[in-house]
């Protein structure tokens, strides 16, 4: 790194990395560079381990393998955006800015990018739970993830031949399910309505103990091994052959390689180096309400209703939305009411009053196809990009970090991370 003081420069020994960004993404990819033998310097704007990594539901969504993008989403998304409780929003005040990204997103859903995107999902995602315990193992932190187990829930018995159509194909995808009814519903989860009529339950499932947490743990043993943190917004990148400029507010510094892990806020910085990719704020809410803790075994997902709620440190976790929304619009107040409404009709224990829970809003970085971008920079190599995760950051931080720095020391990656271009848009 150097460092400009006046008009000295410092250089320490070694081969430098800057990330800018200390979400999960970042701080992953900050901690397997350290592993790698690089000086790393970590760069954000805020405290470690906000944004979208705070705000997410803990839940490791392996299973999460078919793109937002789909034949299903599109013949489902007027109604889902007419109805007042149901998970889309698209302000209108922010249509037109949204307009281009829509026409993307139809076009994800097309065969052929179909299938590559499921692929590419099914790779990244299937190779995730190994890479989290192995980057966990290093820094003696393997209890911050569990194996706690997923159900996926139906109110509606109408639909049961779809379901078990969708545990066959999920099972062809390598992911094992018990259809589960009645009493041994019940059994898995005493506390759910019996409203519900069935579920399908992912005994390998994954969770953490609760996601600030993580990022927390993550940053100490950052920190402990040398690594520096800058809290400064960055403001531009300078790439060259050799090295690449980070420019904060208040001064400039050279790195050997530098990474991008700003979730959505990282379109801006791709302009200032030639790129423009359709990065979306896709705004998600939650609800942790903290007296409710044991009310669940399990995060439980519905299916018809599209949210997410679950087990953390910190409280019981409900969340969802898909709101398409941008930066710089307040939060909604009525998507945090329908996240009370939902839960309570699932769980008819859980008070759901306003006295009752915190409530936060982020903005999770979304590209059209539902795949990040795993690359480095098409004419300066030394630039490096990994964002983009949307719903899966926290699921897929630490392969992403792994196929991050295998890019950079030009290393045969674990899976193929063609589909992640920088460049496919």
């Amino acid at each position: 790194m150097v460092s400009s003081i006046g008009n000295q420069s410092v250089k320490p020994n070694g081969d430098s990395i800057a990330v800018i960004g200390a979400g999960v993404i970042g701080l992953s990819c900050a901690l397997e560079a350290q592993r790698q033998g690089f000086n790393v310097t970590l760069f954000d704007r805020d405290e470690p381990g906000l944004g979208a990594s705070f705000g997410n539901a803990g839940y490791l969504a392996t299973e999460l393998i078919e793109p937002l993008s789909n034949p299903a989403t599109l013949r489902s998304a007027l109604s889902l955006w007419l109805n007042p409780k149901g998970p889309l929003a698209l302000p209108v005040r922010y249509m037109h800015r949204i307009a281009p990204w829509l026409f993307r997103f139809v076009l994800a859903a097309l065969p052929q990018s179909l299938e590559r995107s499921r692929k590419a999902l099914l790779q990244l995602n299937s190779a995730s739970i190994e890479a989290w315990q192995r980057s966990l193992d290093d820094i003696d932190a393997r209890e911050q993830i569990i194996k706690s187990g997923y159900l996926l829930v139906w109110e509606s018995a109408k639909g049961l031949a779809a379901v078990q159509r969708h545990q066959a194909w999920l099972a062809d995808n390598g992911i094992q399910t018990e259809l589960v009814q009645g009493e041994r519903l019940i059994e898995l989860e005493p506390a759910l309505s019996r409203g519900v009529s069935h579920a399908l339950y992912f005994p390998d499932a994954y969770r953490v103990k609760e996601p600030h947490e993580l990022c927390q743990r993550l940053f100490t043993a950052f920190t402990e091994r040398g690594g520096q943190f800058i809290q400064q917004a960055v403001t531009d990148l300078i790439p060259s052959m050799n090295e690449v400029g980070v420019r904060t507010e208040k001064d400039t510094y050279q790195y050997d390689h530098t990474i991008l892990c700003a979730g959505v806020w990282s379109r801006k910085l791709l302009n200032s180096v030639g790129l423009d990719l359709p990065l979306e704020a896709e705004r998600g809410y939650h609800v942790t309400f903290p007296t409710a803790t044991t009310l669940l075994r399990h995060h439980i997902g519905s299916a018809e209703r599209k949210f997410v709620m679950g087990p953390l440190a910190s409280g019981l976790r409900v969340v969802g939305m898909t709101e398409l929304g941008g930066l710089t619009l307040p939060p909604c107040q009525r998507r945090f009411e329908v996240l009370r409404h939902h839960s309570q009709q699932l769980l008819p224990e859980l008070n759901t009053s306003e006295r009752e829970g915190s409530e936060w809003m982020g903005h999770r970085p979304t590209l059209p196809d539902s795949l990040p971008v795993i690359d480095q920079h098409p004419d300066y190599g030394r630039l490096c990009f990994a964002f983009g995760n949307q719903h899966l950051g926290v699921t897929q931080a630490a392969i992403t970090a792994e196929l991050m720095l295998q890019l950079i020391q030009k290393q045969a990656t674990s899976i193929d991370t063609s589909p992640f271009g920088v460049d496919r848009f």
